[in-house]
């Protein structure tokens, strides 16, 4: 069983590879506009304003609180079904719907991210900022979150292979990525469990990859930090 797993994964190894790629691009996009929303949600989340804390804790609750495969329906299948009735024929294609649904998902997590590593900072260091005249928002931007950014950096690293293994849920609005082409090698070849064998393989290959990778950038950002 090992050996045909291996050598189907092998004979069909630049399908599911093409696939694999989608699946990096789908993942980094998103990562990288969660990011940016999650930030943005994170300062909102540490606010003096009360509507903007609020607000954010919403949309964190919300997002955390409820399954990703049902927001990207909502986003793929929901959204153009509102929308169609004022504009007739609107249609969201599955790679926006898949960019959307992931990036506002991971951007709830990275927000509690982002929450979390300003406060880690210590409460000195926006008084000393605002003793030096620096508004509230000079202060966040260079004296906390630089320094929050190097205590999230294993957090989001966690973020992005979380997310990486989560994509897989949109072969189910028919994006051409790693798992809609092992769906389509199992329906052609009818076999089921090295097909899916093969796609996990590919998917802990990539898995382990960003690990090592989240570590090197840790260690380089260690030694920076102390020299």
């Amino acid at each position: 069983m090992v050996a045909s797993t291996l050598s189907f994964l092998w004979e069909h190894k630049s399908f599911l590879l093409w696939g694999a790629w989608s699946t990096i691009q789908l993942t980094t996009i998103s990562v990288a506009l969660g990011t940016v929303i999650g930030t943005v949600v994170g300062i909102c989340r540490v606010s003096r304003s009360k509507v903007l804390s609020l607000a954010a804790a919403g949309y964190a609750d919300f997002i955390r609180g409820t399954p990703l495969l049902v927001q990207i329906f909502l986003v793929h299948y929901g959204l153009p079904a509102v929308v169609s009735s004022y504009v007739p024929g609107f249609y969201v294609a599955p790679f926006v719907s898949a960019v959307a649904a992931l990036s506002i998902n991971s951007g709830a997590y990275v927000s509690e991210i982002v929450r979390a590593g300003i406060q880690s900072i210590e409460k000195g260091q926006t008084e000393a900022g605002r003793s030096l005249g620096m508004t509230y928002g000079q202060t966040m931007r260079y004296i906390i979150l630089p320094q929050a950014f190097r205590r999230i950096v294993p957090p989001l690293g966690n973020e992005f292979i979380a997310m990486l293994k989560d994509s897989s849920l949109v072969f189910a609005i028919g994006y051409n990525e790693l798992m809609t082409r092992g769906k389509i090698l199992m329906t052609k070849y009818f076999q089921f469990f090295e097909t899916w064998v093969a796609v996990a393989l590919v998917f802990l290959c990539m898995t382990l990859l960003v690990s090592r990778l989240v570590r090197f950038v840790e260690r380089r950002m260690a030694i920076n930090g102390e020299s």
